[in-house]
């Protein structure tokens, strides 16, 4: 059977210009970093994306090396964009990334002119397109000059394989030089995709949030849900089958029974404020406007709906930001935290 788009799928969302763009963005935006590989069955990719679609979702954020294995999620994302999606690419903002290894030898990741724009050619192949919205360096490479790597994001505008570039996980000073390289290249920088949720705020220690804002440079905050933990799979303690026992991104210590009691009175706000904890959480991270739009993941398409419904209160009172402080603490979950170089990003994502 034919899909049809919800007609009122628009009106159903936000939208927010992206820095000092013309650019719009849906404040909520779905990524296809998890169940989006071999290990889910395709009809649950379609029904995810589909869900999202008929929500006024209308960027999908994937990058070269998710999976498993790496480039399943842009061939099944490719395969949806010629059926489900198919005669929508204009009302579409797709991105990918290259930074983390993705082939073998010594020009399969980081941050060089020939890996970048070759993992962008590939891209392009395994989802059927002819060009990305937005094209992102997807980490810090402190071992190649980054006008290089910039120098690449400008020729990848240049030569029609993306309309805009971005950067992933980039700290505050190395974001200044990113983007101060990149306009005088003529290609501004975009979007920046940091991690940061109620749990992991390094974006505001850092100084990377009024940074954005100071460049006029637009967001996208990744694990807005701290990875399922702002959710109320974990109110009762860690469930069999939940990401936090299948040994991936989520470790079971970070659980600990204070990370548990911090999320059950986050949970107790967010009834108060008629939402789920879900909800609440990628309102607080869209609060104030300095971030543009929140980055959510799914496994099955009742959560992406569950998530847009965060767009119908956006707004919070002093008080509830206050009490919001006292129980979001984070809770050393931040998977990108810097381990030696400059930069926020240090593990695959």
């Amino acid at each position: 059977m034919t899909y049809v788009p919800a007609e009122d799928r628009h009106e159903r969302m936000v939208y927010r210009h992206c820095g000092r763009s013309g650019l719009k963005l849906p404040a909520v935006s779905l990524g296809l970093w998890h169940n989006f590989g071999h290990d889910t069955p395709h009809r649950t990719k379609r029904e995810i994306v589909r869900a999202a679609f008929d929500n006024g979702i209308t960027h999908f954020d994937l990058a070269n090396n998710y999976g498993p294995p790496p480039g399943s999620a842009e061939e099944a994302f490719g395969e949806i964009l010629k059926t489900d999606l198919r005669g929508y690419r204009d009302q579409l903002i797709v991105s990918s990334k290259a930074g983390y290894r993705m082939w073998d030898g010594p020009y399969g990741e980081w941050g060089s002119r020939k890996y970048l724009i070759s993992s962008c050619d590939q891209s392009l192949r395994r989802m059927g397109l002819d060009y990305v919205d937005i094209f992102y360096s997807h980490r810090f490479d402190p071992d190649t000059p980054l006008e290089e790597t910039m120098g690449a994001l400008d020729h990848i505008v240049r030569s029609g394989r993306a309309l805009y570039v971005g950067i992933s996980s980039y700290n505050s000073t190395d974001t200044r030089a990113a983007v101060r390289i990149l306009n005088d290249l003529g290609t501004p920088c975009l979007i920046h995709q940091p991690s940061y949720n109620m749990l992991n705020r390094w974006v505001e220690r850092d100084g990377l949030k009024d940074t954005l804002t100071e460049l006029g440079v637009g967001s996208i905050a990744f694990t807005p849900l701290a990875q399922g933990m702002l959710t109320a799979k974990y109110l009762k303690g860690i469930p069999e089958g939940s990401r936090a026992t299948q040994g991936k991104s989520l470790r079971q210590e970070m659980l600990s029974e204070r990370a548990i009691e911090n999320i059950r009175a986050l949970n107790a706000i967010a009834e108060r404020r008629g939402q789920t904890l879900a909800q609440m959480a990628i309102a607080w991270v869209l609060r104030d406007g300095g971030i543009t739009t929140a980055l959510i993941g799914a496994s099955r398409a009742a959560q992406v709906e569950d998530c847009v419904g965060a767009v119908k209160n956006l707004e919070f009172t002093a008080e509830e930001l206050a009490e919001i402080d006292r129980y979001a603490d984070e809770e050393k979950i931040n998977l990108w935290a810097q381990s030696s170089g400059t930069s926020e990003g240090a593990a695959q994502r």
